[in-house]
């Protein structure tokens, strides 16, 4: 990672990292279903596209993290937004698509032998179910963690964290009720 991270921007590039991981996994296994199903069923299409729309706005954001200093990509307010987006449409496809994966068996030993592309194709598909829901969950957690972070930190007085990319943010260490008032700084002597 770029020397030039603060401690809170690796964490950050870690968990977009391994979104980034998940996605691939579920893009690889929406591929298989697919194909498989001929791109036929709406509901198999949902993970492949939005797995890849997943993708090249990861890979957009990490690489703009890398290159530039400054990027817009990488600032709180951006990636809150963008990531709860993602999150809300992680929700609605998985519920629409879990909902019609419902009548596949969890158990594909139980299909009889001969048919052992669709055992292949169960298998994949048990595993696609399981993956879209692990990579909501994981979408979700790094926005409200996000969230929580950011507002913990403009609350501190640290209101630098919406101008700059929360990869090179550094939170100034001063006290969060600052003196700079005269009235404060008034001490009478009795």
């Amino acid at each position: 990672m770029s020397s030039s991270f603060s401690s809170v921007g690796k964490k950050k590039v870690v968990a977009h990292i391994g979104i980034f991981i998940c996605n691939l996994i579920v893009l690889a296994l929406a591929s298989r279903v697919n194909h498989f199903q001929e791109f036929f069923f709406v509901a198999d299409l949902f993970p492949f596209a939005l797995s890849i729309v997943c993708l090249v706005t990861l890979t957009i954001m990490l690489g703009l993290d890398f290159a530039t200093a400054n990027s817009f990509t990488g600032r709180p307010q951006f990636e809150i937004g963008l990531f709860g987006l993602l999150t809300i449409f992680w929700l609605a496809f998985n519920s629409f698509s879990t909902s019609r994966w419902g009548h596949v068996t969890m158990s594909c030993n139980a299909i009889p032998s001969g048919f052992d592309d669709v055992k292949g194709w169960c298998t994949d598909l048990n595993a696609l179910k399981a993956f879209v829901w692990i990579e909501w969950v994981m979408f979700f957690l790094t926005t409200i963690i996000t969230f929580r972070y950011v507002v913990t930190q403009k609350n501190r007085g640290n209101t630098h964290v919406f101008k700059m990319p929360l990869s090179r943010y550094r939170p100034r260490e001063f006290d969060s009720f600052p003196r700079n008032s005269e009235f404060l700084q008034y001490n009478p002597s009795y």
